[in-house]
């Protein structure tokens, strides 16, 4: 599918309330991380999606018009569904529902179908068939059903298996399934559903061939997803999180409780566009809350970032690796006012980041570009350059190729943020503690127009990268032009790198 393989080489690969979140009752996932029984105590105060734990309720009698499919018929929904037209309302009552004992038995919608779960209503697949819901059918409906047991390939979904477009998915619960629980199309609404315990995503949002638009994820809990940990099965894959989101532009997430995911919680990856990424609790995911890799223009804001990055980035200083492993992870992404959005930049803004590990990290890898071999995007080329035999030599040297052959970490802007760290409730002593903007020494391939330290010193003084107005609290460090350089406050603030004016620090006082 020419889905980016990231290697681990490229990470060397406004001041809110204080409150209580309350209890969460949520239930635990087999095989993921535990997920908590409360939410833990915060300066920001924020309500969460707790969708999982308090499901919606479907209507308990059929809608006027509605098909009625019976649990007791196997294959029932698939067969009802073929000899109904289009735009046919199904009610599935109460009870556990069937397809036929088919690996490939699937539901194969109509255009404008729409299909409601009375309460209790579970389509199950029963560890045999592959798929729920597939075909191309635009603006099909699935609202109050639960939809669990089915065993996806890698990279394939569960609900709306083939991306088609317009679909609405609300107050669905999608769990323990292998693979993706759901893919996307174009114009996708999901809202106010409980993605939770997936094999491989809660969410993969890609579509072959064509870029999704339009896509809103709001007041959805994900939680608990790669129980198969497909990181620890083939190293290095890229290819886990919560929601992974490949070549969408457009996408507003918001709202949602993102949380104990085994890996990263949203990863957008290759070539995404214009997304607002606001409002959410991004909460004790293993790995990363957010990575942003190569893309471009975003708005991240009012969202509070709660114990993220415990597992994975303990796991790389435990290695000895000195990169600046961040809880939000900016890899070869900036803004671009060539490509129409919402924004010109990366705009990140009144967030609260409390007790992750490290903080927020810039990187732009020199010898990744349109054509490297080093490209680990594989096949993949910018969104200014769309056919990559274009960026060879000699012309890659010369202007515009030169710049339009990156993916470039440009025009970030980081302010009025909270970061606060309490290294007693992080449980560490160093390498958790860190801001950073950096780059590798070029090398590689021999042909590159980028080699030695002309990236590092692009993206640490030249490209536009800003922190300002900011306020710290806890033993923060500062990392800048390669990993070796790790400043102190008032470094970090001098000449020649000029950061954070107007923002304060306070390195005694914990969490």
């Amino acid at each position: 599918m020419g889905i980016n393989k990231r290697r681990h080489w490229a990470w060397a690969a406004a001041p809110l309330a204080l409150a209580l979140l309350a209890t969460t009752g949520c239930e635990s996932t087999p095989g993921a991380s535990a997920e908590p029984k409360a939410a833990p105590t915060t300066s920001a105060a924020r309500s969460v999606a707790r969708v999982c734990a308090k499901p919606a309720a479907g209507p308990a009698t059929a809608p006027a018009g509605a098909v009625t499919v019976d649990p007791a018929v196997a294959g029932d929904l698939a067969a009802k569904t073929k000899s109904s037209p289009p735009h046919t309302t199904f009610w599935l009552r109460p009870g556990k529902h069937r397809l036929d004992p088919d690996r490939y038995a699937q539901v194969i919608p109509k255009e404008g179908n729409s299909y409601l779960g009375a309460p209790g209503a579970v389509l199950d697949g029963h560890k045999t068939n592959q798929y729920a819901f597939g075909g191309s059918a635009r603006d099909v409906t699935i609202r109050y059903l639960t939809v669990q047991g089915f065993v996806a390939p890698q990279n394939e979904g569960v609900v709306n298996h083939d991306s088609a477009d317009g679909w609405v998915i609300e107050h669905a619960t999608i769990q323990d399934n292998s693979g993706a629980g759901l893919m996307a199309g174009a114009r996708q609404q999901v809202r106010a559903s409980c993605l939770r315990g997936n094999g491989q995503y809660g969410m993969n949002a890609y579509k072959t061939g064509d870029p999704i638009s339009g896509l809103v994820v709001e007041g959805n809990e994900i939680v608990g997803n790669n129980t198969d940990d497909w990181e620890r099965r083939r190293e290095g894959c890229g290819c886990t999180g919560g929601i992974k989101f490949w070549a969408v532009n457009g996408a507003d997430i918001r709202g949602n409780w993102v949380h104990d995911n085994r890996g990263t919680g949203l990863w957008a990856d290759t070539n995404n566009n214009d997304f607002r990424i606001e409002n959410n609790v991004l909460e004790a995911n293993d790995g990363a809350a957010l990575i942003y890799e190569t893309s471009y223009n975003a708005v991240i804001r009012n969202n509070t970032i709660l114990r993220n990055n415990w597992v994975e980035g303990r796991k790389y200083a435990d290695r000895g690796d000195t990169f600046p492993f961040a809880t939000v992870y900016l890899s070869e992404s900036g803004g671009e006012p060539r490509i129409r959005a919402r924004t010109d930049k990366i705009d990140i803004y009144r967030n609260v980041l409390e007790n992750n590990w490290s903080g927020i990290t810039l990187w732009e890898n020199a010898d990744r570009f349109c054509n490297s071999p080093a490209n680990t995007s594989s096949g993949d080329c910018t969104l200014l350059v769309p056919h990559s035999d274009r960026c060879a030599r000699p012309a890659i040297a010369t202007a515009p190729l030169y710049t339009d052959c990156r993916w470039k970490t440009q025009r970030v802007d980081i302010h009025d943020n909270r970061f606060l760290l309490d290294t007693a409730v992080v449980d560490c002593t160093v390498k958790c503690d860190r801001m950073a903007v950096l780059a590798n020494y070029g090398t590689y391939p021999d042909w590159s127009p980028y080699q030695g330290e002309q990236v590092a010193e692009a993206i640490t003084l030249k490209q536009r990268n800003r922190w300002h107005d900011n306020v710290y609290v806890g033993p923060w460090k500062f990392v800048a032009h390669d990993p070796s350089r790790v400043l102190e406050f008032m470094q970090w603030q001098a000449t020649p790198y000029l950061q954070d004016a107007g923002s304060t620090l306070a390195p005694r006082a914990g969490g």
